[in-house]
């Protein structure tokens, strides 16, 4: 499980220290792909496993379907981590997720996010606001 919030920097070479907490959750390989929110999202090799499967369930004859298809997986990249707990982000990654520089690494239960700063700050703005949409929350059913 991936909780908690910590600021990283990216190094030279756009290598990016995964936290030390969550490292003994890894294997040897992650695979790292858009997020929908203009982040990053980097999931264990079981978990992305997983989400292939109910994905490639979908129809391909579904316009949505198939455009999430793209999103997902040709942006996809294998990574593995180095001997000091560090991952490659592809530049076209960076690029979309606007990282350079400081990244906020998100623990999200099941996987991980990377985040521009000043993103991240929008997005828990929107979230721990006064216009928090509780009954969208509610609707969800937990």
């Amino acid at each position: 499980m991936f909780l908690g919030e910590f600021v990283h920097v990216l190094d030279g070479k756009g290598r990016l220290t995964i936290p030390a907490k969550f490292r003994a959750d890894l294997d040897t390989a992650l695979v790292v792909t858009r997020g929908i929110d203009r982040c990053l999202a980097i999931f264990p090799i079981p978990e992305w496993e997983q989400l292939a499967e109910q994905v490639s369930e979908l129809p391909l004859t579904d316009r949505q379907a198939r455009a999430f298809r793209r999103l997902l997986f040709a942006n996809a990249s294998d990574v593995s981590p180095d001997k000091q707990g560090r991952i490659l982000i592809p530049p076209r990654l960076r690029e979309y997720a606007h990282l350079d520089g400081e990244v906020v690494v998100a623990g999200i239960n099941t996987y991980i996010e990377l985040w521009n700063p000043e993103d991240w700050n929008k997005e828990r703005e929107q979230v721990e606001g006064e216009n928090v949409d509780i009954d969208g929350w509610a609707a969800l059913g937990i």
